[in-house]
């Protein structure tokens, strides 16, 4: 699925019906360049799940755990991880199989631990549609679903 949007509003907006229609243990991937938009995608998911206290990027703390939604939102933004040792110190793997939804930014820094069962999200700016325009491209990858059904 794509979607364009051309205000921050908008890009909220649809995060925040992402929020709305999250499930415990799904996980979302976020990757676009520097100000794209991830944080405010981030604060609409946030306001979806009825999380109501202030969003920031945890670039420095890797993960921020948000517990006053409807259910668990951990958000990860793995940009200075500088191997993936760092992640299981964390216990990633509480968390990508917990009982919340994560949100990883930068998550194309991991791969090699994600998870098959994802929900990629990369947002793009385009100057030439305008300042705020961002190309927001949402993809579920299915592991080995799709060998199921042959």
């Amino acid at each position: 699925m794509v979607i364009e949007t051309r205000t921050p509003e908008e890009t909220f907006a649809v995060g925040e019906r992402i929020g709305r229609n999250a499930c415990p243990g799904q996980i979302y991937t976020l990757v676009g360049d520097l100000g794209v938009g991830k944080t405010v995608f981030t604060q609409g998911v946030a306001a979806g799940l009825g999380i109501h206290e202030p969003i920031s990027s945890p670039t420095f703390t890797i993960i921020q755990e948000y517990e006053s939604g409807r259910m668990p939102f951990y958000h990860f933004d793995v940009y200075r991880i500088g191997d993936i040792e760092e992640m299981e110190e964390i216990g990633y793997d509480d968390y990508f199989f917990g009982r919340g939804i994560c949100l990883i930014e930068w998550a194309n820094l991991i791969e090699e631990i994600l998870p098959k069962d994802l929900i990629q999200v990369t947002i793009e700016k385009d100057l030439k549609q305008g300042f705020d325009y961002r190309r927001i491209t949402i993809m579920e990858t299915g592991g080995d679903k799709g060998a199921e059904k042959k």
